[in-house]
C-alpha cells in the first residue's frame, strides 16, 4: 500500500491489505482542515483520493511548513472568519488545541480560550452539515473536569444531528514506535449502521527502523550528560537493559530522569519546542532525538519538508498527528459515507 500527497510518499507496509480493504476508485470527496499544523490530516486524507478546498491555523511557522509542502498558506485565525466563507464539504478534520486538556498544561479547559475553540468546530458544523467529521484530542479530555467537558463535547455534537463514535488508541499500536495515547472523535451525519474503529495491529515495530546513524548536531550538554549518567547507572544495577532495543531518557534533570527501553519512543509533545529536557535523549548516542526522526515517528514521508527553526521545528511536529492513524481511520469513515450515504 502506498501513501501519496501530491510528489510525497510512504510506504504503509505496517497495514495489511488483507485486512484494510482498499477503497473504492470511484469515491470522490472533499474535505477541510482545521487547525491544520503541519498538514497531518491533509496528508492522510489527500492519500484516499480526497481533495483539501480550505485550511485555517494561526500558527505561522506550522503555516510555513505546510506552504513548503501544499503551495499554500492555511488562512488564519478560525474565529474570525464566518463560515459563509467557508466551501460546503464532505468532511471536517481538526486537531483542535489541546493544551486545555492536557496533563502537561494547566487543564482549565473551556474555561481557556484555546478550550473554546472547540464551538468553532460546532459552528462549522452547524453550518455547513458535512457528511462525516474526525477530531482528534488528548487523553485527559475525556476525564477532564470529572467528565464533563467531553459530555457537553458529545451532547453538543449529538444535538446537531450527527451519530457519534470515539476511542483512545496509542499510536504504538500501528505500526508507529511512539507511546502516544489520543482520543479520536468520529461523526456522520444521521443515523448509520455502525462504524468500528481500526484494529491495532499484532505486531509492533522497533524504533531502531526509524533512526537516523550519527546525525550530527543533536549532542545533549555536558550538564544534561552528568544528570543522564547519575540516572542511568542506578537504571543500570536495577534492571536488565534490553540491547536490541534503543534506550530513550526524558526528563533530565539534577533529580529526575525517566527512561524506555522497549522499542518504543516517549510520546512527542509542543512542549519539545521549548528545548532542553523535553527532546527525547538516546542515552547510548548521548544525543537528542533529530526533528526528522521525530517527523518519522509521527508516520510523515522521507520526502516530508519542514522549515528549520530548532524550537519551532520540534513545536510543530509535537502538535501534529499520527499520520498512519488518521488515514486507516479516514479510509474506513470514508467506506462508510460511500455505503450509507
Amino acid at each position: 500500500m502506498n501513501f501519496k500527497s501530491k510528489e510525497l510518499q510512504i510506504d504503509l507496509n505496517y497495514f495489511n491489505e488483507k485486512e484494510e480493504p482498499m477503497l473504492n476508485e470511484n469515491i470522490k470527496f472533499n474535505f477541510i482542515d482545521l487547525f491544520s499544523g503541519i498538514g497531518g490530516f491533509r496528508l492522510a486524507f489527500e492519500s484516499l483520493g480526497g481533495k483539501c478546498i480550505f485550511s485555517s491555523d494561526i500558527d505561522k511557522w506550522a503555516n510555513e511548513t505546510y506552504f513548503l509542502n501544499f503551495n499554500e498558506y492555511p488562512q488564519g485565525d478560525i474565529t474570525k472568519i464566518s463560515t459563509e466563507d467557508i466551501p460546503d464539504h464532505d468532511i471536517l478534520c481538526g486537531g483542535f488545541p489541546c493544551q486545555s486538556f492536557s496533563i502537561g498544561g494547566y487543564r482549565k479547559g473551556f474555561c481557556d480560550t484555546r478550550g473554546t475553540l472547540f464551538f468553532e468546530v460546532e459552528r462549522i458544523l452547524k453550518d455547513k452539515l458535512p457528511k462525516a467529521f474526525i477530531l482528534e484530542n488528548v487523553r485527559g479530555l475525556v476525564n477532564h473536569d470529572k467528565g464533563k467537558t467531553f459530555n457537553i463535547i458529545k451532547k453538543s455534537l449529538k444535538n446537531l444531528g450527527y451519530n457519534i463514535f470515539y476511542e483512545i488508541i496509542n499510536s504504538k499500536d500501528f505500526g508507529i514506535p511512539q507511546n502516544r495515547e489520543r482520543i479520536y472523535i468520529v461523526g456522520f451525519l444521521g443515523q448509520i449502521n455502525g462504524f468500528k474503529f481500526p484494529l491495532p495491529k499484532k505486531e509492533r515495530v522497533n524504533a531502531y527502523d526509524f533512526l537516523e546513524k550519527d546525525p550530527e548536531g543533536f549532542q545533549i550538554t555536558e550538564t544534561a550528560n552528568k544528570h543522564l549518567e547519575k540516572h542511568y547507572t542506578n537504571l543500570k544495577v536495577k534492571k536488565k537493559i534490553n540491547k536490541d532495543y534503543p534506550i530513550f531518557a526524558t526528563e533530565i534533570r539534577p533529580s529526575r530522569c525517566s527512561f524506555r527501553n522497549d522499542g518504543i519512543s516517549p510520546c512527542l509533545t509542543a512542549k519539545m519546542g521549548t528545548g532542553g529536557n523535553n527532546v527525547p535523549v538516546l542515552v547510548n548516542e548521548k544525543r537528542k532525538l533529530t526533528v526528522r526522526e521525530c517527523l518519522k515517528l509521527q508516520g510523515f514521508p522521507d520526502a516530508y519538508k519542514i522549515k528549520e527553526n530548532y524550537s519551532q521545528s520540534y513545536k510543530q511536529v509535537g502538535n501534529s498527528v499520527t499520520v498512519p492513524i488518521i488515514r486507516s481511520i479516514g479510509e474506513k469513515m470514508i467506506n462508510t459515507i460511500y455505503e450509507q450515504f
